[in-house]
């Protein structure tokens, strides 16, 4: 078994580090690019959203590295998305690739869910090993959006212009390499430190929030790296967002009585009253 993955923003990086520490044989297709998103197009029924075809195109991409299982998201309710896996595999088999779309119900399974998954295909490591890989992805997880939070606010105020960017790139790349917990500590100390230096100049910069559809706020091919060219244009941004924060509230905080989600509800109650999905 060799096990592909489609990009979502840097999910990448916990979820290479999850495999590494179970021996699980692996691949990463190439970043989402104009490549991957021309195999989407011509695959795909004309109707279908942009997620699914830059899954689907980067299912081709791990598929031409001989990826035979690839892990998929997947859910109820109104989005489309519970229904990608079943097509895409069906498109992928009439390419003539033997692939078999692993999905996960991320709405319904939740933490157990990602878990049980992870043990199938792992050959059913030790739960003390596969809770170890998962805390260690956890934690790269959590680095990388706690850096990106940093890198949102100096990119608006930064003195050089691309310096915050510069650093963001190379502190993925640490964190990518990491081999453990201590490693991962310094990367991310140093990395906050080395933003935290960086020359800012001393306007109050205009603020702008993103929201939006999961795929497409998180994925930055998907939307022109929107996030960055506000940045250079001084503009703070400020995503609703971050992996690391829905697996909290919905993960961990959720089976304790916390409902981040029932909060956000009673919010958008006055201007939408009924749940769109995605």
């Amino acid at each position: 078994m060799r096990i592909g993955l489609p990009h979502v923003g840097n999910l990448y990086v916990p979820m290479r580090a999850l495999m590494q520490e179970l021996d699980v044989d692996h691949v990463i297709p190439p970043a989402n690019s104009r490549r991957t998103m021309s195999l989407g197009v011509k695959y795909s029924p004309e109707g279908l959203c942009i997620p699914f075809k830059l899954t689907l195109g980067n299912m081709v991409e791990a598929a031409e590295l001989g990826a035979d299982t690839i892990l998929m998201a997947g859910g109820s309710g109104i989005c489309r998305l519970g229904y990608y896996a079943k097509s895409q595999e069906q498109i992928l088999r009439d390419l003539g690739y033997n692939v078999e779309i692993v999905q996960l119900g991320v709405s319904q399974q939740k933490l157990l869910g990602f878990l049980k998954m992870v043990r199938r295909l792992s050959n059913n490591a030790p739960w003390t090993r596969i809770i170890s890989a998962f805390r260690f992805g956890l934690a790269k997880l959590y680095a990388l959006d706690e850096i990106e939070h940093l890198v949102q606010k100096v990119r608006a105020v930064e003195v050089a212009k691309g310096t915050a960017n510069r650093l963001y790139a190379k502190a993925i790349d640490a964190i990518d390499k990491a081999s453990d917990h201590s490693s991962l500590k310094r990367v991310r100390k140093d990395y906050l430190e080395q933003l935290n230096k960086v020359e800012k100049d001393k306007r109050t910069p205009l603020i702008v929030g993103i929201t939006g559809e999961f795929y497409v706020v998180l994925e930055p091919f998907s939307n022109l790296d929107v996030e960055s060219e506000l940045g250079k244009l001084g503009v703070e941004v400020r995503r609703s967002l971050f992996i690391s924060k829905w697996t909290k509230f919905s993960w961990f905080l959720n089976p304790l009585g916390v409902n981040e989600n029932d909060r956000i509800h009673q919010a958008a109650m006055t201007y939408l009253k009924r749940d769109i999905g995605g």
